[in-house]
C-alpha cells in the first residue's frame, strides 16, 4: 500500500514538472512574440514618421492616395500597440500564475 501511494506521488509530481515545463515554453514563446511586436510596432512609427516629415514637407500639394497610405501605416501601428500590451498583459498573467 505504501509502495503504491508512493507511486501516486512520483506520478502526480512528474505531471506537475510536465506542467511547469509547458507553462515555462508558453512564457518563452510569448516572450518571443512580445519581442517581435516591439519589432514590428518600431518600424511602424519609423514609417509614420517618415510619412508625416513628407507631409509637411508637400505642404498644401497632398496626393490622396499618399494620406491613405499614411492612415493604413497610423492604423497599423495602433494595432500593433494594442496586440504589444495584450502580449504584455498575457505574459504578466503567465508569470504571475507560475
Amino acid at each position: 500500500q505504501n509502495e503504491k501511494e508512493l507511486q501516486d506521488v512520483v506520478k502526480q509530481q512528474e505531471e506537475k514538472m510536465l506542467q511547469l515545463i509547458n507553462k515555462s515554453g508558453e512564457v518563452m514563446r510569448l516572450k518571443a512574440e512580445v519581442s517581435e511586436l516591439k519589432r514590428l510596432l518600431q518600424l511602424a512609427e519609423t514609417e509614420a514618421k517618415v510619412l508625416w516629415e513628407e507631409m509637411r514637407a508637400k505642404d498644401h500639394q497632398v496626393d490622396t492616395t499618399y494620406v491613405q497610405e499614411r492612415v493604413m501605416l497610423r492604423r497599423e501601428v495602433d494595432k500593433l500597440r494594442l496586440l504589444l500590451v495584450e502580449k504584455e498583459n498575457e505574459n504578466i498573467r503567465l508569470t504571475d500564475k507560475y
